[in-house]
């Protein structure tokens, strides 16, 4: 019984609070955290409690054994660590089994947590155990005597088994955070690239501070960032040997205890790597863990209907056991109307398949839950496809993307509409979540399942009813021309997110213009550029004469680059690419502006990286009238783009990015002298000069709910001087508001009053902007505020004092790199997170004082995150 281990439990820890005993001294050292384990170990007994009112006999049987095991291994660990400190010889032997006793505790407490915190998602799901989850603890943090050397963990098992998910899991634990001094992440995949594994985990060693060279540069600094600390490399979704030996040399091995984590479906390759003895087996589900995992998604919230039970057991036991396909299957069922009938029909379909190779049987199930989508969604799954296996994907490319191919319904809110369709395949469990804000609000980024990418690819092939992918391959002739490939490879938010997701091919030169288009390769090294073509016109491939050729040519409808620090020329024969939607350069290097660019009148997102002084944005722009989607990256030269006023003309626009950007007065409508040209569509506008936001241009974005300001230290005194800032208030759908200074001035800025701000602003961001906190008392009068980001010097001043009935609705406060010294916030009742990056320790010691003022008042306490990003090596 789960109450009789529970009962034990309490008993222990109330004893060794209270009574007298040999190790009395040693529980005083840790009194805080053996109570907050007894708050935790009560609040699990009410927590039972209440689950019994459920009648879920099944559920409640499963729940009880996870308690049990739980509680019975903490009562177990806490009495072992106690007798081994009590019994500890010496000083040197006693400061070691100490901290084993902190870190036990601390792991005991997390894993309470878990249990109780549990519940029916497929981000946090997976087959592991307890008793398996706490070896792969105890494993990543052993220290001393031979576990102190560099150790490789592996996790083996199938595809969709879980083996990512309980990497994660454990990786994002607070003992692991607190064990290790660098923690790094990096997804190999089949087709795997060194550069980019190189890259990914400096991303995380090193932050920025490194400079993109070569693959032994980068191996080396990767060496040399990780010397002398503790670390976790996690390589999830290792294929072969050949990766292991491609970067086992960046590992520098020292008696500290640090560990490199492998998931694999290979045992080989596992045990090439050295970790025949440290490697855990996930296995598949029983037919009753299956069921009960089915039936606690369909059910969540819900009271279990028992007719469903023999049809739902025999749907849940075809898929065999693999996780992944009972939750595809689940989020079927869920989608579906609540009757037998129903159920049975989907029952029907998924038996009809006959075979015992379990992989048919999940590739059965994943195409069956495909085939019930809805056209719109099928699309929208498709185009995962496009992007490598295992890409983390930036929602905000995903959702523009779907705009300009016209995958959504809505006519107005298309923004709104793809969200909804991306929360649709993620309650599907089609989709997974990979990165959220933080405040939790929005989806960042997502990715697919590689079994779920194999059917992306798969129906792309086989049914070629919404687009055909294909690959353009550059004449060779063109790549030996000596041009300018620059220095950086820079971009805004959207390049950023697709060189993560790219592979890293090598410093060239291409012409768009002389190619052909071949069958997708599923991402070698030779797919340098992706064509999606319509699919009715799919057959003139095969044909060979030049006059076919341009037909075709007018059939593609979207050109994806993936070629990273490449420079491209784009030649005069691009205006036969006549029914362009979509031209994505993003992360290539153009020299000057294309001009043939401005033929593709039904282009409605391009992105374009420019790398010369001779890179400008012609007023002839306003001929593509179909652009939704404008993002224009100038590297290298701190020059900045003009619009004149026949930008104006794009009366489709949605979204507007570039670094830095003045934008003219829009033109008069008509002769009413308050009546001017708008952008009726406009949701983003990003680098907007200060000195832009006239009466007149926010009269034409009047619509927009995210603005970014940026712009130079002048250029903010004359937003000042000339009352510009007042003119804000009139943006009435504004949700979220940056403003970034290019460099620190030497006056500080000022915020006028709080009527300069529109009452709908949730977010506020301030960069450089050197204001004085006490000027944040009107910032914290708006009446909606949610998130507040302070970066970079944003405010000067070493103390901080909110005023009282201030920032009523705020959640979440960022500070990064600033000088503050003390402030005080208790009576922020709503403040969920503070995150402070490069900060005072006095500002981390202050945050930490309103966190336990709050809780002394019976608050909530908020949660306060610490870092150090640019930490030099």
């Amino acid at each position: 019984m789960a109450y009789a281990s529970i009962a034990s439990l309490m008993r222990t820890i109330e004893l060794l609070l209270t009574s007298n005993s040999p190790m009395q001294s040693l529980i005083c050292d840790y009194k805080e955290e053996f109570l907050a384990l007894q708050g935790k170990v009560s609040s699990l007994e009410v927590f039972l409690k209440n689950f019994e009112k459920s009648n879920d006999t099944e559920k409640m049987a499963y729940l009880e054994s996870q308690i049990k095991d739980v509680t019975n291994a903490v009562e177990h660990t806490i009495q072992l660590r106690l007798t081994e400190a009590v019994m500890a010889n010496d000083e040197i032997q006693k400061e070691k089994e100490h901290k084993r006793l902190f870190d036990s505790l601390k792991q005991v407490a997390e894993e309470i947590d878990h249990v109780q915190n549990e519940s029916p998602n497929i981000q946090d799901y997976n087959t592991a155990s307890h008793y398996q989850r706490k070896w792969l603890l105890e494993k990543l943090t052993q220290y001393g005597g031979s576990s102190g050397n560099l150790k490789v963990i592996s996790i083996i098992g199938m595809g969709g088994i879980g083996k990512t998910t309980l990497a994660k899991e454990v990786y994002d634990y607070e003992s692991i955070r607190s064990h290790y001094d660098v923690r790094a992440w990096t997804t190999v995949s089949q087709h795997y690239n060194v550069k980019d594994i190189l890259e990914s985990l400096l991303h995380s060693t090193m932050r920025d501070r490194f400079y993109m060279g070569d693959e032994s540069e980068l191996a080396d600094m990767l060496r040399k960032s990780l010397i002398g600390r503790r670390y976790l490399i996690v390589m999830d979704d290792m294929w072969s040997s050949n990766a292991w030996d491609d970067v086992r040399h960046c590992f520098p091995s020292y008696n500290n205890g640090s560990r490199i984590l492998l998931t694999t479906r290979n045992k080989e390759v596992a045990y090439y790597a050295g970790t025949e003895n440290l490697s855990l087996q996930m296995n598949l589900m029983d037919p009753d863990e299956s069921w009960n995992l089915a039936k606690s998604m369909v059910f969540a919230n819900e009271a279990f209907p028992y007719e469903f039970e023999t049809i739902g057991k025999q749907i849940a036991e075809y898929c065999t056991g693999l996780p992944l396909a009972i939750l595809v299957i689940s989020g079927l069922l869920s989608k579906s109307k609540r009757t037998v009938e129903d159920w049975e029909n989907i029952a029907e379909d998924v038996l009809s398949f006959v075979t015992k190779d379990p992989y048919e049987r999940y590739v059965h199930v994943l195409g069956l839950s495909y085939n019930h989508l809805t056209s719109d969604l099928k699309a929208c799954l498709l185009y995962f496809g496009i992007f490598p296996e295992d890409s983390e994907i930036s929602v905000k490319s995903l959702v523009r993307f779907w705009m300009a191919e016209g995958f959504l319904k809505s006519e107005k809110d298309l923004e709104r509409e793809a969200e909804k369709c991306l929360q649709d395949l993620i309650d599907r469990h089609l989709v997974l979540v990979c990165k959220k804000s933080l405040d939790g609000t929005k989806i960042r980024s997502c990715k697919v399942h590689d079994l779920i990418h194999e059917l992306c690819l798969r129906e792309l092939t086989q049914s070629q009813d919404i687009f055909v992918m294909k690959d353009i391959v550059f004449d060779k002739s063109y790549e030996d021309d000596d041009l300018d490939e620059g220095d950086d490879s820079g971009g805004d938010g959207d390049s950023d997110a697709k060189k993560a997701q790219s592979h890293a091919f090598p410093l060239e030169s291409h012409h768009l213009s002389t190619h052909k288009m071949q069958p997708f390769k599923r991402w070698t090294d030779d797919g340098m550029c992706l064509a999606l073509l319509t699919p009715e016109h799919d057959h003139l491939i095969s044909r060979q004469t030049d006059d076919d050729d341009y037909t075709l040519l007018k059939r593609t409808r979207s050109i994806f680059s993936f070629c990273l620090n490449s420079t491209f020329t784009i030649n005069p024969e691009l205006i036969h690419f006549s029914l362009l939607r979509i031209l994505d350069l993003g992360t290539t290097k153009l020299i000057s502006f294309p001009p043939h660019v401005l033929c593709l009148i039904w282009l409605r997102y391009l992105a374009l990286s420019g790398t010369g002084e001779d890179f400008y944005v012609p007023p002839e722009i306003c001929r593509l009238w179909n652009l939704q989607t404008l993002i224009i990256v100038k590297l290298n030269f701190p020059g900045d783009v003009t619009f004149t006023e026949k930008i104006w003309e794009l009366m489709q626009l949605r979204q507007l990015r570039l670094h830095k950007f003045y934008l003219s007065n829009p033109p008069r409508e008509s002769d009413d002298e308050e009546s001017y040209l708008a952008f009726s569509n406009i949701h983003t506008i990003s680098g907007l000069s200060p000195s832009s936001c006239t009466k007149e241009v926010i009269s034409g974005i009047r619509n927009v709910k995210k603005l970014v300001i940026c712009g130079y230290a002048n250029d903010y005194e004359i937003f000042q001087r000339s009352g510009l800032f007042n003119n804000l208030a009139h943006l009435h759908q504004l949700e979220t508001l940056s403003v970034e200074l290019v460099r620190k001035w030497d006056s500080p800025a000022t915020i006028p009053s709080i009527a300069a701000f529109p009452a709908t602003l949730k977010k506020l961001k301030l960069v450089s902007t050197g204001v004085n906190w006490e000027d944040l008392n009107i910032v914290g009068e708006l009446p909606n505020l949610e998130v507040l980001k302070l970066m970079r010097n944003a405010c000067i001043g070493k103390e901080w004092y909110p005023i009282e009935g201030g920032f009523t609705r705020l959640k979440l406060l960022l500070i990064v790199h600033c000088d503050l010294k003390y402030w005080k916030a208790t009576d922020i009742y709503s403040l969920q997170l503070i995150e402070l990056t490069d900060c005072t320790t006095e500002l981390e010691a202050s945050a930490a004082r309103i966190q336990q003022e709050q809780e002394d008042l019976g608050i909530k306490p908020v949660d306060v995150r610490i870092s150090c990003k640019y930490k030099i090596i």
